[in-house]
């Protein structure tokens, strides 16, 4: 077996191996250049304590080679940073993959046809060698949006991303340099000073994952997905996107809290007034300059065959700029209109580009390619986010339960583990060891969350909860009226809580890896002087260990520490 450590000072800090895996020793002198070098061109797949691991796969090549990564730079940052020698073959593997991208270029037609906001309205798709072409007339699922013609294939303006989506299925990422459209112009300045009263300036990370999203402004820019973990500010990479183009600009966000919360946020930070901004969801659809709507009421539909009348949204009114918040949400009718969409700048945000439908891809060719990322760790070393402690405390069933589980199905195993009556006496133990925190209880069982709401003295808010109530506890948990509020699923969508010190989850979606990641974020804000405590209660020798190993792989692969604990009943602890 290979020995990780070093043997001297001075040692490379990366291992290159054949399947294309990076072994990144944090210790090693060199590493967070290293690290830069590396992220490019490689997806971070686990950072714990020493050895951070990486992978290199088509995706992440692809994506290099979007951003002007050359197979040459590739291993050439691989061979400046290896420790040992470079694995013979790798690099071929590298050229035929990255190669891909570009042989076929999407452009405007020599001949002009320009239509609205200087778009023409018919596009080239051009293949750079015969075989790519032969290949790409013998697809099936192409031939509906291609034609023929000298130099490669016609398509519609409005058939740009679903060609892009159906060739990066068969291998081939197409490189876009088709015009994109301008949009109406719109005065927006940054605010020296909130409104809030507090100096504003982004950070310098903010800043630089705007322009990595814009480049040069040349072909081929314009359009990406920045990824920063949850409480570091991606709402403020699309707020400095904003003050760069300076143009009328859709943003689509998870739910009515986050419209608000972006609402608030441009109104504190930026030169526009309320009557530039409007909402567009279930309780109000209007539209302004700065349009901000829900993902919930633009898949809204009447029936299952009908139409979705809210995509007109998209269409109606001249956009320069769509923002997609929370881009590993998408909901996958909205690829249908994203695809339409293509020659409107673009800017997806995301904490974790992992989409439990696996459709990456399709995040990549029609929202765009990853143009910025940073480790978690990075931004907790540097003070930008807190550090939290992650802690699994572990409890039995009661008596009564045990039988009831042992001859239940495995669904009905885990909704018996996870509302495990134990678990609200854990809960509130827990609570009271940590007066001084700001603590969110969040699970997925209604029930389980009326009862613990009732026991903790707490607020409860779900989805039925109506907008205004939302609100009105959110404001008091953030002015320390409220120090608990037990919340649902809600809980991992775009919730700005800032003070939130403390998560206690008493249950889940079955070790969702993205769930994990939003839940983990709300407490994420920094605190002067203080961690953050993220607590999972979970039921020992039932179903939901395996669910809860998947969580703490997640974490560990973020590079938290995660901890075990074994909760007994008190009575237990005297015997």
């Amino acid at each position: 077996m290979m020995n990780l450590k070093n043997e001297k000072d001075g040692a490379k800090p990366l291992i290159v191996q054949s399947d294309k895996t990076l072994l990144l020793d944090v210790h090693a002198p060199g590493a967070e250049d290293a690290r830069a070098a590396i992220l490019p061109f490689a997806e971070l797949e686990k950072s714990p304590e020493h050895i951070h691991t990486y992978r290199i796969t088509p995706l992440s090549l692809w994506n290099a080679a979007s951003a002007g990564f050359s197979p040459a730079g590739v291993i050439a940052a691989l061979e400046k940073y290896s420790r040992y020698q470079v694995p013979e073959g790798i690099s071929a593997g590298f050229t035929d993959t990255m190669a891909r991208y570009g042989k076929i270029l999407l452009r405007a037609p020599e001949d002009g046809n320009a239509g609205a906001a200087g778009v023409p309205e018919k596009l080239l798709l051009a293949p750079g060698d015969e075989m790519v072409e032969k290949e790409i007339a013998a697809a099936k699922t192409l031939s509906p949006y291609l034609t023929k013609t000298k130099g490669g294939f016609s398509l519609k303006l409005t058939d740009r991303g679903t060609v892009k989506r159906e060739l990066i299925k068969l291998g081939w990422p197409v490189r876009d340099e088709a015009p994109l459209q301008q949009g109406e112009t719109l005065a927006l300045e940054l605010r020296e000073k909130a409104l809030s009263g507090r100096s504003f300036a982004p950070r310098d990370y903010q800043l630089e994952a705007a322009r990595s999203v814009l480049g040069q402004g040349g072909p081929g820019t314009g359009y990406g997905v920045v990824v920063l973990p949850c409480g570091s500010g991606k709402t403020i990479v699309g707020i400095a996107v904003m003050s760069l183009l300076k143009t009328n600009t859709l943003i689509l966000s998870a739910n009515v809290a986050a419209v608000h919360q972006w609402i608030d946020e441009l109104l504190d930070k930026t030169s526009l007034t309320q009557e530039q901004i409007a909402e567009y969801s279930g309780g109000a659809k209007s539209v302004a300059p700065v349009t901000i709507a829900t993902y919930q009421i633009l898949t809204w539909r009447p029936g299952k065959e009908a139409d979705f009348p809210h995509f007109s949204l998209f269409r109606r009114y001249p956009w320069g700029l769509i923002i997609y918040d929370e881009v590993h949400l998408l909901p996958a009718p909205i690829f249908r209109v994203t695809a339409e969409l293509q020659a409107v700048r673009r800017l997806g945000l995301t904490a974790t580009l992992v989409r439990e439908d696996r459709a990456e891809d399709a995040v990549f060719s029609l929202v765009g390619p990853k143009r910025y990322d940073v480790p978690w760790k990075d931004l907790e070393r540097k003070g930008w986010i807190a550090e939290a402690l992650c802690i699994e405390v572990r409890l039995d069933l009661p008596e009564n339960l045990k039988v009831p589980y042992a001859v239940a199905g495995r669904r009905e195993k885990y909704r018996i583990a996870a509302e495990n009556p134990l678990k609200e006496e854990a809960a509130l133990e827990l609570a009271a060891n940590h007066r001084e925190d700001h603590i969110l209880v969040i699970g997925q069982y209604i029930s389980q969350l009326e009862s613990l709401a009732r026991r903790l003295k707490a607020p409860l808010v779900t989805g039925k909860t109506p907008n205004t109530e939302r609100e009105r506890i959110y404001g008091a948990f953030k002015r320390g009226e409220i120090p608990i509020m037990v919340v649902s699923k809600v809980a991992n969508f775009a919730l700005d809580l800032p003070d939130a010190s403390m998560a206690v989850q008493v249950s889940g979606s079955f070790g969702s890896r993205q769930e994990e990641a939003q839940r983990l974020g709300r407490i994420l804000r920094p605190k002067k002087n203080k961690n953050s405590y993220f607590y999972s209660i979970v039921s020992r020798s039932t179903v939901e260990e395996d669910f809860a190993a998947n969580r703490q792989k997640f974490l560990a692969e973020q590079g938290y520490r995660y901890s075990l604990q074994h909760w007994e009943r008190p009575e237990e602890r005297l015997s």
